[in-house]
């Protein structure tokens, strides 16, 4: 059975929003996010998160994190590629 789901536009400015201050909190932050670091980077304590959706984790990908690595002056990445049902990652250390 199908849903039939129907969209309309919502008004962002209404006071009537459910957990509107929290969902613009989450907002503001990944725009901050976006803003500070390279794109699809995550620091996660001492260790550069890349996530990835694409065919398989190649040279290119290594290189741009080995890059990351050094700009961050961090010293160890693991890339990871949500494109498959099984997890593909790497790690990757200075």
């Amino acid at each position: 059975m199908r849903a039939n789901h129907q969209w309309t536009r919502i008004d962002t400015n209404s006071e009537n929003l459910l957990l509107k201050d929290e969902v613009f909190q989450i907002v503001g932050c990944a725009i901050e996010v976006l803003n500070t670091l390279v794109p699809d980077l995550i620091p996660f304590g001492s260790v550069v998160v890349d996530t990835k959706v694409i065919d398989k984790i190649t040279d290119h990908e290594r290189g741009l994190m080995l890059n990351y690595l050094r700009i961050t002056g961090l010293r160890v990445g693991v890339i990871l590629n949500f494109k498959h049902r099984k997890l593909e990652w790497e790690r990757i250390a200075l």
